[in-house]
């Protein structure tokens, strides 16, 4: 009885702990975990986030130190917020907003919001925090070059479409990126990834809206904060 008994737990264990080692992947495809993507991939993250932070750290002075940390805090709870869909979690990341309104000094709001998360969390990783904050300030930084002008415009009308399209863009180029970079790492993720990119695109919808009348408002009180980066 005894080893019948021993027999069924290691049983249970080999079957458990394979299925417990996914979920943390599989459900924060968002945040990629450490141990997951190849060395060179990391080290390409980690030196992009280094001149993005770099740049970023150029352009900022003390009238726009307010305006990134707010939305640095902003980045950091919508992220954080998890929402189960089928075998993954979905969350807000609001990266199209930081970009469209930041423009490079995006880089230093979300490599600080993500440094944050590691720590105080453990969602992603030290080991891949560059590549973590490069697959969501490289799309933010698309939405500012291409829907800047239409900010600028000041119309109504055409804020509000640059803010959903932001919206769009951000969002969606994360995904994107990220699942890349599980693809390269190996087939294995291959499932994941595209299951991923399908999970989170209502949620890139509402981002789109979200940030559409988030600048809209903004537009309203305050557009001075439209102009954080000229």
């Amino acid at each position: 009885p005894y080893l019948k008994e021993v027999d069924n737990c290691v049983i249970e264990v080999i079957i458990v702990l394979p299925a417990l080692k996914q979920p943390r992947l599989e459900r924060r495809i968002m945040h990629i975990s450490e141990g997951v993507l190849s060395a060179p991939l990391l080290l390409t993250g980690a030196a992009g986030t280094l001149l993005g932070v770099a740049w970023g750290l150029r352009k900022m002075d003390y009238r726009t130190i307010p305006q990134v940390a707010v939305l640095s805090s902003a980045f950091f709870v919508a992220s954080l917020i998890q929402i189960p869909l089928g075998p993954m979690s979905v969350h807000l990341v609001l990266n199209g907003l930081l970009g469209i309104i930041l423009g490079p000094l995006v880089f230093p709001a979300i490599v600080v919001a993500l440094s944050l998360q590691a720590l105080l969390f453990q969602f992603g990783g030290f080991t891949t925090l560059g590549i973590n904050t490069l697959n969501m300030a490289l799309p933010a930084i698309l939405a500012f070059i291409i829907f800047r002008p239409l900010v600028r415009s000041g119309l109504p009308q055409a804020i509000m479409i640059a803010g959903f399209l932001a919206g769009l863009t951000g969002g969606l180029g994360g995904v994107v990126l990220i699942a890349l970079c599980l693809v390269t790492t190996g087939e294995v993720f291959i499932n994941i990834a595209r299951a991923g990119v399908i999970a989170h695109l209502p949620v890139i919808v509402i981002e789109g809206f979200i940030t559409m009348f988030t600048l809209s408002f903004i537009k309203k009180v305050k557009p001075e904060i439209l102009e954080v980066t000229g």
